[in-house]
């Protein structure tokens, strides 16, 4: 009986405890790289939308296999499943007319490896690989090198042969 007494007081003492404790509030205010000071329970204001380069400049890849971002403005084009304005110029009948740069033929090859005369529904949708480009400051900070650009420790040796 005296060990449930006990038992009672200290559930009590630790209850009453939690009841008035107070949350510890840091020093310094709430900073968020990408919120800025805005508390979390508020809407940030946007920044401004950066403007869409529109160049028609082919940049370089960084890596193999990188699609090749979109050089121009992109606004008001119709890609659905309906139509695909980047067809009407980058389609491999168009391409020499217009200027452009004609779609990979990887973006003919279907699911099963066969190549078709007609552009793969899987790459149908530019946009998904492929991004216009902004003239904007980055949010985050980047510090990727193409493999072009990092020197090996030390030469590669050739194995001994014995």
């Amino acid at each position: 009986m005296r060990t449930l007494t006990l038992l009672a007081i200290l559930l009590a003492s630790l209850l009453a405890f939690t009841v008035f404790a107070q949350p510890v509030v840091p020093a310094v205010p709430f900073h968020d790289n990408l919120r800025g000071t805005t508390p979390i329970d508020e809407e940030a204001k946007p920044p401004l939308i950066a403007p869409t380069e529109n160049k028609d400049v082919i940049r370089g890849l960084n890596y193999a296999q990188q699609p090749p971002t979109i050089p121009h403005k992109i606004d008001n084009y119709q890609l659905d499943r309906n139509a695909n304005k980047c067809l009407a110029c980058h389609a491999r009948s168009r391409a020499e007319e217009s200027g452009a740069v004609p779609v990979a033929v990887s973006h003919y090859i279907d699911r099963a490896g066969e190549v078709s005369g007609h552009l793969s529904p899987r790459r149908y949708f530019c946009t998904q690989c492929h991004v216009p480009q902004a003239d904007a400051k980055p949010l985050v900070g980047n510090t990727f090198q193409s493999v072009e650009d990092i020197r090996p420790l030390s030469s590669p040796t050739q194995p001994k042969s014995r």
